[in-house]
């Protein structure tokens, strides 16, 4: 074919070769924001290299790689013998490993651990999300574990290790562990009460034999699963180690692997447990007080996790709008598609504002910052993981075709963006837990009134919310019916009340008039055109400023 037929012109050179902490400008203010001046020059290092890493082309293929090669399962060796292991693909094992030695699974030992490991998963995860899964759960076992000092001090070492090493072998034999989690199962799922996985006791204290089965175990290559069984005081928490200390396989079946929506680099497994040795963590019959800070953790890193997608998602349609021209001039400067790219990027900047602001409470520790995480984190899980996924499609439309085609990365971004709803308690399970913070700790509800209303008289229009707010709380009748109207309304406060405190005007005013005020539509891009859009779309474009 003759050359002149086949010229290529008006296509965007691919968004590579950037620093994804240092050219997000909303993220990199809420470091600076949320970490102490002697820790910053620190923290901003180790965060604008992981930056650079994760912008550049070379992860960027691992990402891509990672995802096209899901895992596969080897259920036997080649001579009959059950083996049990799953296979990864190289670039999964060297996200992980940079991810690790990044120090994303060590946030409870080192000052600003919390903000600084939130923002460089925020940033790395935009390479890849299926990898956050044990990323996730290793960081999150840590305050469980603790309610056992003698096991905290084996395995929060190896948790908290920047040495990632694979293969199965006992964790005392390793400079570096990964930890899962196995709570569901087919009958019950959400409901962990109903669990049938049995857990019978041995002579010596706190071992057990579990017998039963898991319909979701996530990150089944880890060294070792934090489950819940019934033991004869009724649902206790365990460690399960997937290989014992004198080197033999712990009976650890795996069944399958799922075949997911998206998160596809990840493996989910479903696993059996036939007199597998387990120890006991924490008290039996409080398996879910034992654990639930490992939930609340995990929660936190959902709002993170959907944050960097958001992020990334706006990151690639702002890039494409600069350079692609449509009608006579780049995409960007039509006033319709900026009033697009301007909804989007306030979404994107409000969640992530929102998850660092979480992050932070984490690091003070103090009483009052503990209670409002438990009413803040349930609503912000509920709120900004719902956000996602219309986010990422609306995103994937600024692209138009060829943002439907694999290789722009746009659809893996949107069949990544549901899950992070649905993992660790759907939506109504939040909007239940907000309520039931309400109704249970008082202390809660307060530190949360507290936070919203360090921004009272700054903007009427968050003043109105407010008050619309409080006169819902009021009102208990068919509180439960309402629940997910409360925890989104709730969670809007919460993000328009930290954007007039720390965002720029045009950014406040543009959320509090669209989101507070109700002044759009119910679709991306109706924001009214007299806002400041265009100052909005350049905050958000990934160029370094």
């Amino acid at each position: 074919m003759a050359a002149t037929t086949h010229t290529v012109s008006n296509q965007v050179p691919p968004l590579t070769g950037y620093d994804v902490f240092a050219t997000d400008r909303a993220l990199s203010e809420a470091v600076q924001r949320h970490t102490s001046r002697e820790l910053l020059a620190e923290v901003r290092g180790e965060l604008g290299e992981l930056g650079r890493a994760a912008g550049s082309a070379q992860v960027q293929e691992w990402g891509a790689q990672a995802n096209a090669n899901p895992p596969v399962l080897r259920s036997h060796d080649r001579y009959g013998h059950r083996i049990d292991e799953v296979e990864f693909h190289p670039a999964w094992h060297r996200l992980l490993g940079h991810a690790v030695g990044a120090g994303l699974t060590n946030a409870w030992g080192r000052p600003g651990g919390h903000v600084r490991r939130a923002a460089g998963f925020l940033v790395w995860t935009q390479a890849e999300a299926g990898h956050g899964c044990p990323l996730s759960m290793t960081h999150a076992a840590v305050p469980a574990l603790r309610t056992d000092p003698e096991l905290a001090a084996v395995w929060e070492p190896l948790l908290t290790s920047p040495v990632y090493e694979r293969g199965l072998r006992p964790a005392g034999r390793k400079a570096g562990a990964l930890l899962g989690m196995g709570m569901t199962e087919k009958q019950g799922g959400t409901d962990v009460r109903a669990n049938t996985t049995r857990a019978e006791p041995l002579a010596a204290a706190g071992e057990y034999l579990l017998t039963g089965h898991k319909w979701f175990c996530s990150a089944p290559m880890s060294d070792g699963f934090l489950v819940l069984a019934q033991a004869p005081g009724g649902l206790t928490c365990f460690l399960l180690p997937r290989v014992l200390p004198d080197g033999t396989r712990n009976p650890f079946a795996i069944q399958r692997l799922k075949d997911k929506l998206g998160n596809r680099s990840n493996a989910s497994a479903e696993v059996e447990f036939d007199g597998t040795w387990a120890r006991r963590v924490g008290e039996e019959g409080r398996g879910v007080r034992t654990i639930i800070e490992m939930v609340a953790a995990t929660r936190l890193d959902c709002v993170v996790g959907s944050a960097a997608l958001m992020r990334q998602a706006v990151a690639q349609a702002i890039h494409h709008c600069t350079y692609r021209s449509a009608f006579g001039g780049v995409l960007i400067e039509k006033p319709l598609m900026r009033n697009v790219l301007a909804d989007l990027a306030l979404e994107s900047e409000a969640a992530t504002v929102l998850a660092m602001r979480l992050a932070a409470a984490y690091d003070d520790g103090s009483e009052s910052e503990l209670a409002f995480l438990r009413i803040a984190v349930p609503a912000a899980k509920y709120w900004v993981t719902k956000r996602c996924t219309p986010l990422v499609g609306e995103a994937l439309e600024c692209l138009g075709g060829n943002g439907y085609v694999e290789e722009s990365g746009m659809p893996r971004l949107l069949r990544e963006a549901p899950l992070n709803s649905i993992w660790e308690g759907a939506g109504n399970v939040q909007a239940l837990d907000v309520l039931r913070a309400l109704q249970r700790e008082p202390m809660a509800l307060n530190a949360f009134l507290q936070e919203v209303g360090r921004a009272r008289g700054a903007d009427h229009r968050l003043d109105g919310a407010i008050r619309d707010m409080l006169t819902e709380l009021a009102d208990l009748d068919g509180i439960e019916a309402r629940a997910r109207r409360l925890a989104e309304r709730m969670a809007l406060v919460l993000q328009g009340s930290l954007l007039v405190r720390w965002a720029p005007p045009e950014v406040a005013d543009a959320f509090c008039a669209s989101r507070l005020g109700g002044d759009r539509g119910a679709g991306f891009g109706t924001l009214p055109h007299t806002l400041d859009l265009a100052s909005v779309v350049e905050r958000a474009r990934p160029v370094a400023h």
